[in-house]
């Protein structure tokens, strides 16, 4: 069973259309700890902001099944914000601890000269290492990115995927069974189905 964890503010409905594109049926939306039990499969969509995300994941009692999960072994994708709140600590409108499953922090882009934030649009994938996750996708594929925080992981080798936008800084990210991108597969078409489906074949 897939488990698509709903603290209040994801992007549930595009993610769920996508899965459902792919021809998943076995799934379930997660909104207390007892329905993690069980789960083959996590995926965390995120939108908003990083403070207020983890104040529901608490709120819910979320966090500690979530990370007992994952020293488990069992495979998570963090989507956007899913994968932001990975991290020690976002600076978000003030700092906020995060998680923790991943060292590093979400940082806000500098103040461009020359481009807009939040970073909204296609951009392109580099990808930087070999994972099951990228299984199929083509070097210097698209994706729809809307933010305007980054992720700066202490462990520069778990980024599989990194993306230009004034500054290279880490679309996707892999330790081990853990997985997190910035961008939103849902809404980026062939890649992010690709990866879709590359998680679910996990």
């Amino acid at each position: 069973m897939l488990a698509i964890i709903d603290y209040g503010a994801g992007n549930l409905r595009s993610v769920l259309h996508g899965l459902k594109h792919l021809g998943l049926r076995d799934m379930q939306l997660v909104q207390s700890p007892e329905q993690l039990v069980g789960a083959s499969k996590i995926i965390l969509p995120g939108v908003g902001a990083f403070g207020a995300g983890m104040a529901q994941m608490r709120a819910r009692k979320l966090v500690a099944p979530l990370k007992a999960a994952l020293a488990a072994g069992i495979p998570y994708l963090g989507i956007c914000v899913g994968m932001q709140m990975l991290y020690e600590v976002g600076e978000e409108m003030g700092e906020h601890i995060g998680m923790g499953i991943l060292g590093g922090r979400v940082l806000r882009f500098p103040n461009f000269s020359d481009r807009k934030v939040p970073h909204m649009g296609w951009n392109q994938l580099n990808i930087r290492a070999e994972s099951a996750l990228l299984d199929g996708l083509a070097e210097r594929s698209y994706a729809y990115f809307v933010h305007s925080y980054y992720c700066a992981p202490s462990d520069d080798d778990t980024v599989i995927s990194s993306v230009d936008y004034g500054i290279e800084f880490a679309a996707i990210v892999q330790q081990d069974n853990i997985y997190g991108v910035q961008f939103h597969p849902e809404k980026s078409q062939s890649t992010g189905l690709r990866i879709l489906s590359n998680f679910l074949s996990l």
